[in-house]
């Protein structure tokens, strides 16, 4: 690939928010043209990529340790904050989201050796505090208080994994909520934390071994020099052992030097099975195994070099493997260990014409996690396969698996929906007994929405389902604010889930839409493929095609539609936006995807090729370049109204992205583009709850002020 690199700079001041009044019978919202935004250089650099000259104005604001980027962003995020504080009913969403998200509330329980370890949240308290109970009627005692772990609550807990006995507690410490941790262990009965620290814990979820004299793990190394979207090419699996110096940690399966892989490790609850997985993107895994109890000391293939999903779950003699290998809605297989070969594995559970998610062993039953167009079932069966019922869900919703114990009868699920806060269930899996066990009650009458799901014809004519809630109380009406948020991508599926942010806009009028978009999960692994690498396309059209169906059938128009998405969804909401100017008056992008020629060079960008593919390859470059949403914004268009949200400590999507294409907005475009920075904040955000609330707050009054009069 052919890069420049010596280029002119030319400096320009942008009038972003100079826009002149549109015709008066177009005039049903208000735009914010106060002042333009901070100022923003522009580079005069142009790239010949594999034949193709592609321009790159922005290339300087990559370098965020520059002082300029910093002052830059500084500038930015001031000026954001400045006019987003000024919107009229910004105060008052925050302090009706404060009544939504501001509340008591627990998790299901599980437990180790008779040890109850659960999350409580308090109302008034910034961070969800991790407990335990020494039996189940023992007393509450604080594990770890996320609140009390730095003065500034930069400090975010980011896993707790404790031994089988109940006796050591593995747990993760973030800064700022990164994805980058630290693992730390801590003794139960003296509650100290022991001299065991572990560096480079990013990917670690630990498998201990059942006597809890150490866990397998998966490290990463600490070097500064080493580029980010390097790191997962570098990824060991190592051995600790409780007690004994980190530096010691054997080396139990070396990186694979391939960044766009990950490895994970799993140990079989008797402590026999040992299986190394490598992932290729979403699409496909390889699975490796070793008898410890035979004495193996070399990893041995289970299923390698096929294009599928295969997960693996060892219970008592058999393996249970969960697959799309040839069934793209999944099935179950059984494995006999002593012949695992592939042409010997026995159907337990064959496809059906509903997406199996997962699969648990709970209660010494297969328990199956389904989607029936985009929505709950869970199914219990005997472990030969045999059907024994479906769990009564309270209506259209999602569910969570089961939280339990493979011995053991009792166990937990959530549900929630739409119009239902999360519920949790208590059952039985041998009997089928449920109880409501706990339950979120908030100051919102869910009585008044309604659910719908609709299906649309995407630009291919391909059906797309899609649900909408609105109120009941409201006649459908092309002057009702419509919110629309998706996803598309990674076979994530877009499940119904109460949603703090869908109350406040269905409370000021609105509609609120989450359509199931090609790329994602909700239709098995054919559905996902149709949205990924050459077919990414198909995401955006399908996206385009559900605003369009909201505005055909009454529920908005046009210039009364906003558009929410983040991460993946941010490349969806980008990618929109350019392709369709006239598609919205306002859109919110989080956390997003937008240089799409070179995001594998920043943060995971690498761990993403089996998805996106990689720009570096010209047969790649030919699909990827055309929807690069940073690449194609055309100047003097009147984009919809543009909040981005950045994160300073995002370290999965490299907010340089979000800073590039704000540049490139505010440069184009004649309406607002404002670039918000959260503090202290990785991709999910920042973890205090009052910086959740403003960052809600803004998002939803900038979007209300550009869709209602």
């Amino acid at each position: 690939m052919a890069r420049s690199s010596l280029f002119a700079v030319t400096v320009a001041l942008l009038g972003a928010c100079t826009e002149s009044a549109p015709a008066p019978a177009l005039v049903t919202v208000r735009e914010t043209c106060d002042d333009p935004p901070p100022a923003t250089r522009r580079q005069d650099l142009v790239e010949t990529i594999h034949d193709t000259p592609v321009a790159d104005p922005y290339r300087w604001l990559e370098a965020e340790s520059d002082p300029e980027v910093k002052a830059w962003m500084a500038a930015q995020d001031t000026y954001a904050r400045d006019r987003l504080s000024a919107l009229p009913r910004r105060d008052a969403i925050a302090t009706r989201l404060g009544e939504l998200l501001d509340i008591d509330a627990v998790s299901a329980p599980y437990h180790r050796g008779g040890v109850y370890f659960y999350i409580r949240r308090h109302k008034g308290v910034q961070k969800p505090i991790y407990y335990i109970r020494r039996g189940e009627q023992g007393r509450e005692e604080v594990l770890l208080d996320p609140n009390k772990l730095s003065p500034d609550g930069s400090v975010a807990v980011h896993g707790v994994f404790p031994d089988f006995a109940g006796r050591l507690v593995a747990y993760k410490l973030s800064r700022n909520n990164a994805d980058a941790s630290t693992l730390y262990l801590r003794d139960l009965e003296t509650g100290r934390d022991l001299a065991d620290v572990i560096e480079g814990a990013r990917y670690a979820s630990p498998a201990w071994t059942p006597d809890g004299r150490g866990f397998y793990y998966v490290w990463l190394p600490t070097d500064p020099s080493i580029p980010p979207s390097e790191l997962p090419g570098r990824a060991e699996v190592r051995f600790h052992r409780v007690g004994e110096p980190v530096s010691e940690d054997s080396i139990v399966a070396p990186a694979t030097g391939d960044p766009s892989r990950f490895v994970g490790i799993s140990l079989s609850r008797d402590g026999r099975w040992l299986f190394l997985h490598h992932q290729h993107g979403w699409t496909s895994s390889d699975v490796y195994l070793r008898d410890l109890h035979a004495g193996d000391s070399e990893w041995k293939p289970l299923v390698v070099g096929r294009r599928a999903i295969y997960d693996v779950t060892a219970w008592r003699d058999r393996f249970y493997v969960h697959t799309n290998d040839g069934a793209p809605r999944y099935r179950v297989f059984e494995v006999d260990p002593n012949n695992p070969a592939r042409d010997d594995w026995k159907l337990l559970v064959p496809e059906t014409d509903a997406t199996l998610e997962g699969l648990q062993i709970v209660g010494e039953r297969l328990v199956l996690a389904y989607l029936r167009d985009a929505h709950s079932a869970i199914v219990v069966r005997q472990l030969d396969g045999g059907f024994v019922r479906e769990l009564e869900l309270p209506g259209l919703g999602s569910a969570s698996g089961l939280v339990g114990n493979p011995d053991e009868d009792r166990a937990y699920y959530s549900f929630t929906s739409f119009t239902e806060p999360s519920q949790i269930f208590e059952t039985s899996v041998a009997t089928g007994a449920t109880r409501l066990w706990q339950r979120i009650d908030l100051p919102v009458d869910t009585s008044r929405f309604v659910v719908e799901q609709l299906r649309y014809p995407s630009k291919d004519g391909t059906p797309i389902s899609m649900f909408v809630v609105r109120r009941r109380d409201l006649p459908l009406s092309a002057d009702a604010p419509a919110l629309l948020t998706g996803y598309g991508g990674f076979s994530v599926s877009m499940t119904p889930a109460f949603s703090a942010r869908a109350v406040v806009w269905l409370e000021h009028g609105g509609v609120f839409a989450v359509p199931n978009l090609r790329g994602g999960g909700e239709y098995g692994e054919d559905w996902h493929r149709a949205g990924m690498r050459e077919h990414k396309q198909n995401v955006f059209d399908d996206f385009a095609a559900a605003a369009q169906a909201l505005v055909e059938r009454g529920y908005t128009r046009h210039d009364r539609l906003a558009l929410f998405g983040g991460s993946n969804g941010g490349l969806l909401v980008g990618a929109t936006m350019v392709q369709h100017p006239g598609i919205a008056r306002a859109v919110a992008c989080a956390v997003p995807l937008l240089d799409m020629v070179r995001y594998t060079q920043f943060g995971a960008g690498k761990t993403w090729i089996p998805e996106y593919g990689d720009p570096e390859d010209p047969r790649d470059f030919a699909y990827i370049y055309p929807y690069s949403p940073y690449h194609h914004v055309a100047e003097d268009t009147r984009y919809p109204a543009l909040l981005m949200l950045a994160a300073d400590s995002d370290d999965r999507v490299d907010p340089m992205h979000a800073r590039k294409f704000t540049a490139q907005i505010q440069h184009a475009s004649r309406r607002p583009a404002w670039l918000r920075i959260e503090s202290n904040a990785g991709h999910g955000g920042a973890d205090l709850l009052h910086q959740t609330i403003a960052r809600e707050a803004d998002t939803l009054a900038f979007l209300l002020h550009h869709t209602t009069p």
